[in-house]
């Protein structure tokens, strides 16, 4: 959430930063009369309720001093209840205001390009050359039925489109991205794994960002007003909320497994077949809390860190800097980190790496203080997934594909694995 001072020191400012992203204004106009209002209103109610206290202070003077009361009661019943009228304004105003204010995105950071979608982005850097074969690839779902590892069929069955059946070394090939990722990040880098609830409340979704502007993304659970969670970044963020940590404590890195569930409401038509787009998926994600003044290190950082994964399996990669227009709503600058698809012919995203600023800490009321009895001062959030856990085992089926229909396994995954190549599953 954007700070009202800010916006309140500098509307044209912000107004000209959120229109960056190309997709209109998202009712910043609105905040400034909101907030005036809210303000006046209180003005009244304050200088109502002085008038109160010194009256009140009086009464008991006049009444020893066997003055009649009985108009200045009437005017004290009176004021009461303006005040209590006032109070329900000012409860009104302060909602539509929050309400305007969390439909409101984050302001892109002065470098980011300016664009309406993704053909704005810009690439930073590659590694390796895209994977050529001296054979015909296949689509990892082709792979993944032909090597009876991947069920479509089966899983549209119990459950619909959007959703996959790991069977056999499928499922350990599943499961072994993980663990590897997993070991990287709290064995090798710094980060400590958290295993979080799957389910949040609306305070959480609220909290990250989600709500109240992408309901309809989600996956609802009526009977107890919880969301099934779409990233760990909502639980394991929201863990610190109305939280006010310790200078020292900062940075805290931390890393989570979780499965997500997507409605993907608005992607009708788009990646319908493979683990490109489903309504479940596995995901290891990294989030960090900082200080302001090192949170533009810390993105650097984190994106390394997800890099680490790719380098280490040896898939081909790219990182491009996302444009305003294409930039998550919670998000001043994110990096997306794609993969080489040989059947897309293409690199797809598996990874965002974002810095929110103050952004999802104002919303969770996140703050840390510098010195004891200090001022708390909000945190700067960050996330990233390390990575996607199906797309990475698509793209290790497509990039490491045999001429014979097997697939080489990875060498940093063998000794998850257990084996040196993925072989056709033979039993049903």
């Amino acid at each position: 959430m954007l700070d009202i001072k800010r916006i309140r020191e500098d509307y044209e400012g912000c107004k000209a930063g959120v229109e960056r992203r190309t997709k209109g204004s998202f009712g910043i106009e609105n905040v400034p009369a909101l907030d005036n209002k809210r303000r006046e209103i209180l003005g009244e109610v304050e200088a109502m309720k002085n008038r109160q206290n010194v009256v009140s202070k009086q009464i008991p003077k006049m009444k020893k001093a066997g003055e009649d009361t009985t108009q200045i009661m009437a005017e004290m019943k009176e004021l009461s209840m303006k005040i209590k009228e006032m109070d329900q304004q000012v409860s009104q105003v302060e909602a539509e205001l929050k309400d305007c204010l969390l439909n409101i995105p984050n302001i892109p950071a002065d470098f980011v390009q300016t664009g309406e979608d993704d053909t704005a982005n810009v690439e930073l850097r590659r590694f390796m050359e895209p994977t050529t074969f001296d054979f015909e690839p296949k689509a990892h779902w082709d792979i993944g039925a032909d090597l009876n590892i991947l069920d479509w069929e089966r899983a549209g069955k119990i459950a619909g489109t959007r959703f996959t059946i790991y069977k056999g070394l499928g499922a350990r090939l599943e499961r072994a991205v993980e663990n590897f990722m997993l070991d990287l990040h709290t064995i090798d880098q710094d980060y400590l794994e958290i295993l979080p609830p799957f389910m949040v409340n609306r305070t959480a979704m609220t909290g990250t960002g989600q709500l109240p502007k992408f309901e309809e993304d989600m996956f609802y659970i009526p009977q107890k007003d919880f969301f099934l969670i779409p990233t760990a970044e909502v639980p394991v963020t929201n863990m610190l909320g109305q939280e006010i940590i310790p200078e020292e404590a900062l940075p805290i890195h931390y890393t989570a497994y979780t499965p997500c569930f997507r409605a993907e409401a608005g992607s009708a038509g788009r990646d319908t077949r493979g683990l490109i787009r489903q309504h479940q998926f596995n995901k290891v994600e990294l989030v960090k809390f900082t200080r302001p003044e090192d949170s533009w290190d810390e993105l650097e950082s984190l994106t390394a860190d997800a890099e680490a994964v790719l380098k280490i399996l040896e898939i081909p990669y790219r990182v491009v800097r996302l444009s305003t227009g294409d930039i998550g709503f919670s998000s001043a600058c994110t990096y997306d980190i794609e993969v080489w698809m040989p059947s897309y012919g293409r690199y797809v995203e598996i990874s965002s790496c974002s810095n929110f600023l103050d952004f999802q800490a104002r919303r969770a009321n996140i703050r840390f203080r510098r010195t004891e009895g200090g001022k708390p001062e909000f945190v700067h959030t960050l996330n990233g997934s390390g990575l996607a856990i199906g797309r990475t085992t698509a793209a290790i089926l497509e990039n490491y594909q045999q001429a014979d229909g097997t697939v080489r396994v990875p060498e940093a995954l063998k000794k998850y694995m257990g084996v040196d190549v993925i072989a056709k599953n033979e039993l049903y």
